[in-house]
C-alpha cells in the first residue's frame, strides 16, 4: 500500500569538515574502476590564444600528454545499524548531480568512473520520479511518498523508498534576479569541454532571464577582472560580446575571484530578489585562498547576507570534485558537472533558475524505525550528509534551502523480523550496543515514522521551525513484484552505483536484474533511455568478479 502525504523534505546542504586533501588520485580509469594509477584519460587541450571579438567561441588547440589529475574524496559506505541500539537516522539531502554527471562524462569517453567519485544518492536523485506534487501555496510545500517492498535484487531484505516532491510555484512568482558568473579563465580551462561550454552557458542563461534581471561577469586567472557589472539581461549583444572575448591562460586565483564576485553581488544586490554567484571552473584553485576551510568560511559568511553560490565543474583533467562540492554546499547551491553542449543547454533552460525559487529553508529529516518490526537498517548513500540525531530539533543548526520543483529520493535496506543482517569479511562493522536513552515517538503499530522540520522563507536562525510526520505500518509491505516503478528504478540505480563504488555490499550478479528493471522503463523519459545505453557500455568494462 502506497501512502502519500504533503510535507517537507530536507534538501539541506551539510558542510563537511574541510581539511587539506590527501586522497585518491586520477579520476577516470579505463577498464579498472577505482584504480588510482591505471592509465590516463584522453588528453585535454593546450593554451589557445585570445578569442577574437567575432561572436564565435575560441577553438582550443590540442596539447600533448596532459595528465588527468581529477581529485575525489571517498565517502565510504554506511553500515547496518541495529534498531534496538539506535532507531533514528538523521541526515541532510541535496540535489547535486555532479557524481552522476561525471559517470556520464566518463562512460561516453569509454571509461569507468573512479570509484571515489561515486556518491550513490546523486545517481538516484538524477532521475525524475512520479511523485505527487502539492499545489502552489500549500501550507506544507512538499509531498512525500513512502513505499515498502521486498528487495528488488531478490535479497532476504526489505527496501524502503522515501520520495519527496517540492511544489512548483506559479511562473509569476519568480523573483527579480542578479546572477554573477564567476568564470575561471586559467590555463587549465583551455579545452573544448571547458571554457567554450562556459561561454555557451552564460549566453543561454541570459536568454532565460527576464529583461530587467541583472548579469555580472567576473573572470579570474592569475589576476581577477570585472567584465560586466550589473548589466540588464535584455542587453544580450553586450553580454555575448564580452563573453566571447574570454580566453584562457595563467594561474588560478580562485579565492580572489570569489571575493570580487561577492563584491559585485553586493553592489547590485536586489532586496527580496535572487542574488546568486555561479562559479564556473574545472575546480583548480592554486593561487590566493586555496585552503578549503578558508573558502568555506568566506562563502558561509556571504550566504548570511542573502547571496548564494552554485558551483559548476567543466571537463576533466583538473576537476577538484571535493573542493567544488564543499564550496557549493557552503553557498546553499547545487553542484553539477558539464561536459557537453546538450547538458549546458538543458541546465540553462531547466535548472539554473530553480534555485531562485525556494519553497522552504533550514530543513532536516529524521527517520525513526520501530525495533519491534525492524531488526536493522542501512541508508544507501548520503554518507557525508549525516546530522547528529540530537540536532534535529536544534533550530539554529543551518540546514539549507530547497528549490521549487525539486524531488529527492532516499532508499533504505531493512532487516525485518526473521531476517539476518548481511555481513562479511569486508563489510563495515554493524553499529550496535546498549540501547541509547531517549523518548521514542514512533507508536507500537508503526514500522517507520518520517519526521521533517523546516522554516518559512525569510526566517532567522532564531525563529522556530515547523515539523510534520508520516508513517508506514507493517502491513504496507509489498511483494517485490508489486512494487511501483519508482521504487524498482531507484533500487536498481542504487545497486549499480554500489557496484561502481566497489561497496562491500555490491554484487556483480545484480547486473542482470538491474538491466531487466531499467530496460522495461527505458521509454519513460530520455534520461532513463540514456541510462540503459550507459549501463550496457559499462557492463563491458566492469570486472566479472565482485569487488
Amino acid at each position: 500500500m502506497l501512502r502519500s502525504l504533503s510535507l517537507v523534505w530536507s534538501l539541506s546542504l551539510l558542510l563537511v569538515a574541510c581539511g587539506d586533501y590527501e586522497g585518491d588520485g586520477g579520476s577516470s580509469i579505463p577498464f579498472n574502476p577505482g584504480g588510482a594509477d591505471a592509465g590516463a584519460a584522453p588528453p585535454p587541450f593546450a593554451d589557445a590564444g585570445a578569442a577574437q571579438d567575432s561572436g564565435f567561441l575560441a577553438e582550443p588547440e590540442e596539447p600533448e600528454d596532459e595528465v588527468d589529475n581529477d581529485q575525489f574524496e571517498e565517502v565510504g559506505t554506511n553500515p547496518f545499524v541495529r534498531t534496538s541500539y539506535d532507531p533514528l537516522s538523521t541526515f541532510a539531502a541535496d540535489v547535486d548531480t555532479a557524481s552522476y554527471d561525471i559517470f556520464v562524462r566518463d562512460i561516453e569517453d569509454g571509461l569507468l568512473p573512479n570509484r571515489s567519485s561515486v556518491r550513490l544518492e546523486e545517481y538516484v536523485n538524477f532521475f525524475d520520479y512520479a511523485y505527487e506534487t502539492p499545489e502552489t501555496g500549500a501550507e506544507v510545500p512538499f509531498a512525500i511518498d513512502l513505499e515498502l517492498a521486498d528487495h528488488a535484487m531478490g535479497r532476504e531484505l526489505a527496501q524502503l523508498r522515501v520520495g519527496i516532491q517540492a511544489a512548483a510555484p506559479a511562473e509569476f512568482e519568480k523573483r527579480p534576479t542578479h546572477i554573477v558568473f564567476l568564470i575561471d579563465v586559467s590555463g587549465s580551462m583551455n579545452a573544448a569541454d571547458k571554457l567554450p561550454l562556459v561561454q555557451r552557458l552564460v549566453n543561454a542563461t541570459a536568454e532565460e532571464l527576464d529583461p530587467d534581471d541583472l548579469v555580472s561577469i567576473v573572470s579570474y586567472a592569475g589576476s581577477t577582472s570585472v567584465r560586466l557589472s550589473g548589466v540588464r539581461a535584455e542587453d544580450t549583444q553586450r553580454i555575448q560580446r564580452e563573453v566571447n572575448r574570454l580566453s584562457s591562460g595563467g594561474g588560478t586565483a580562485g579565492g580572489a575571484g570569489i571575493q570580487l564576485a561577492y563584491q559585485q553581488a553586493e553592489e547590485h544586490f536586489i532586496e527580496g530578489g535572487f542574488n546568486h554567484v555561479v562559479l564556473c571552473t574545472d575546480g583548480d584553485f592554486n593561487i590566493g585562498i586555496s585552503d578549503r576551510d578558508e573558502l568555506v568560511e568566506l562563502i558561509e559568511e556571504k550566504r548570511l547576507t542573502g547571496v548564494t553560490l552554485t558551483a559548476i565543474g567543466f571537463g576533466r583533467g583538473n576537476l577538484n570534485d571535493a573542493m567544488m562540492e564543499r564550496v557549493s554546499n557552503a553557498g546553499n547551491g547545487i553542484y553539477s558537472v558539464m561536459s557537453s553542449a546538450a547538458q549546458v543547454d538543458r541546465y540553462a533552460a531547466e535548472d539554473i533558475l530553480n534555485t531562485a525559487q525556494h519553497v522552504a529553508q533550514d530543513m532536516k529529516i529524521q527517520v525513526e524505525f520501530n525495533p519491534e518490526h525492524v531488526v536493522a537498517y542501512r541508508l544507501l548513500g548520503y554518507e557525508n550528509r549525516a546530522i547528529a540525531d540530537d540536532d534535529f530539533r536544534v533550530d539554529t543548526v543551518d540546514a539549507g534551502e530547497v528549490g521549487a520543483g525539486h524531488r529527492v529520493t532516499a532508499i533504505y535496506e531493512l532487516v525485518l523480523e526473521g531476517q539476518s543482517i548481511p555481513g562479511g569479511q569486508n563489510t563495515p562493522e554493524i553499529l550496535e550496543g546498549i540501547e541509547r536513552p531517549g523518548e521514542r515517538e514512533i507508536t507500537p503499530d508503526e514500522l517507520v515514522r518520517v519526521k521533517v522540520r523546516w522554516k518559512e522563507l525569510g526566517a532567522t536562525p532564531e525563529d522556530p521551525a515547523d515539523e510534520v510526520a508520516v508513517s508506514l505500518l507493517p502491513e504496507d509491505l509489498l511483494a517485490a513484484g508489486d512494487a511501483g516503478e519508482d521504487l524498482r528504478w531507484a533500487a536498481a540505480i542504487a545497486a549499480f552505483a554500489e557496484i561502481l563504488k566497489e561497496s562491500p555490499f555490491a554484487d556483480i550478479a545484480d547486473l542482470d536484474a538491474i538491466e531487466a528493471i531499467v530496460s522495461v522503463q527505458a521509454e519513460r523519459d530520455q534520461d532513463r533511455a540514456a541510462f540503459v545505453g550507459h549501463l550496457r557500455r559499462a557492463r563491458g568494462m566492469i570486472p566479472t568478479t565482485s569487488p
